[in-house]
């Protein structure tokens, strides 16, 4: 498979020549922990490098969790760029449903103040809290709203409207909402973020895997997305598609079941 990560890096390479200009990553990496090898870790690490900031969903809730996530970034900085990470505590979830998140970045123009936090006042309204930090650029501050949602079929719909309010009503400037829906960016759910200048950067693309080829089709649901505010400039979106064939299929699922997704942006 180390072909085909090759040829991605070529294909999704990003332009930094603007330092205002920046690429989010959002993936849910199934399982990240433990069970992670170097190979795979590695693999990982050439997929989302040219990135400036990553933003991972379902990091194992136990030591193994935190230890995958500092060995991605300990790979990342012998490619090329310093980068740093943060990992969230465990969310307050039932028993199995516990998880994780973190965020990885590249260090030379973004930096934080503090190291982020689960939403505390979130609690009781979801299965995992999301995990908000603050990112500087020069006199900037940019928002980061990571979430992962219950299953599409637990009423995921719940937790996407209360989080919506408490982003609405408490957070103001150039935020972002990015994460695992379970719901695609034309549910109904979404409509408050959008009457207040939120917009999805990705609209209807597929961003689960299948288990098995479809004909030569293997994307699923269109359920990952990044929802970015009025204050924040598009440039460029899509998924980090590192499959390209369908006899690449199994191999990929054992990295996860979800394809990377990318938002190209600038900070007016």
């Amino acid at each position: 498979m180390k072909q085909f990560f090759v040829l991605f890096v070529a294909f999704y390479s990003f332009s930094l020549s603007a330092q205002k200009e920046l690429t989010l990553v959002s993936w849910n990496i199934r399982d990240f922990g433990k069970t992670k090898s170097a190979e795979e870790l590695d693999q990982i690490a050439e997929i989302v490098r040219a990135a400036d900031i990553l933003a991972i969903q379902e990091v194992v809730a136990g030591y193994g969790g935190a230890q995958a996530v500092a060995r991605l970034a300990a790979i990342l900085n012998r490619k090329g760029s310093k980068w740093d990470y943060v990992i969230s505590d465990p969310t307050h979830s039932s028993k199995y449903v516990t998880e994780r998140y973190a965020f990885i970045w590249k260090t030379a123009n973004i930096k934080i103040k503090n190291r982020g936090a689960l939403i505390a006042a979130l609690d009781s309204k979801v299965e995992r809290e999301p995990f908000a930090i603050n990112f500087y650029l020069d006199q900037k501050v940019l928002q980061i709203v990571n979430f992962h949602s219950r299953p599409y079929n637990q009423n995921p719909q719940a937790e996407i409207k209360a989080i919506s309010k408490h982003i609405v009503n408490t957070m103001n400037g150039s935020v972002i909402f990015a994460g695992d829906f379970n719901v695609t960016n034309e549910d109904p759910v979404f409509n408050e973020l959008k009457s207040n200048g939120f917009t999805p950067a990705l609209v209807n693309q597929k961003t689960t895997l299948k288990k098995t080829c479809t004909g030569v089709d293997y994307l699923n649901y269109a359920i990952d997305n990044i929802f970015y505010s009025k204050d924040l400039k598009y440039l460029k979106s899509g998924v980090l598609d590192f499959i390209f064939t369908c006899d690449q299929l199994e191999k990929a699922r054992e990295l996860s079941d979800h394809l990377p997704i990318f938002f190209r942006f600038s900070l007016n």
